[in-house]
């Protein structure tokens, strides 16, 4: 899946116009890219397609038309776009209640490295986290909590790649002692929509 170039974007003027059409179809599609597991994590897996919506609406929130301000929002999300044999994404621990969230994002330090997913006939993978940050997977954390957002990456073997492409069924879990939940196997849309990162 390649990366994003200036010229993939929709200048200001562009994307004002079309700015609903778009949204609802980016909309439509991250359904197929969102994995639940248990009522408090989520997986918001990554594409090309939904970085492009992320910089379109940062160039607009912040009003960049420059060529320098567009590369700095490439630089920033691209890293995010899956590279042929491996799966990234936002991970989100999410707690409506206030109180309730510190309480548990104090319990569910390294709940990020206890993350997996799993290609029927191999082992688990476990992500390497948050490397946007250029401090390995420590930087969302202190000795106190975690962070309540996480960017993953989940690095396939060829031969996991090759077994996705056949329609082996993928599962995924946390195996983290104040959280535990399995999705085996995920959703077949959800599986098809990862299966087409792997190109």
């Amino acid at each position: 899946m390649s990366h994003l170039s200036p010229e993939d974007l929709y200048s200001l003027e562009e994307y004002a116009k079309m700015r609903n059409d778009y949204r609802a179809t980016i909309m439509a599609h991250k359904k197929n890219r969102a994995l639940a597991i248990g009522p408090n994590a989520t997986i918001y897996f990554e594409d090309q397609q939904t970085m492009q919506y992320q910089v379109q609406e940062m160039l607009r929130i912040e009003k960049i038309f420059e060529q320098d301000g567009i590369n700095d929002e490439l630089a920033a999300y691209n890293p995010l776009i899956p590279d042929g044999d491996n799966w990234k994404a936002t991970f989100m621990i999410e707690y409506d209640d206030v109180d309730e969230r510190a309480l548990m994002l104090a319990k569910l330090i390294g709940i990020e490295r206890a993350t997996w997913m799993r290609v029927e006939g191999f082992d688990k993978v476990t992500p390497f986290a948050n490397e946007d940050l250029g401090e390995g997977d420590m930087g969302r954390e202190t000795e106190e909590k975690t962070s309540s957002v996480h960017f993953l990456r989940f690095q396939l073997d060829e031969k996991m790649v090759d077994a996705v492409k056949n329609g082996a069924k993928i599962s995924a879990g946390i195996d983290h002692e104040h959280y535990r939940h399995i999705v085996d196997p995920i959703a077949e849309n959800i599986r098809n929509s990862l299966a087409d990162d792997l190109d």
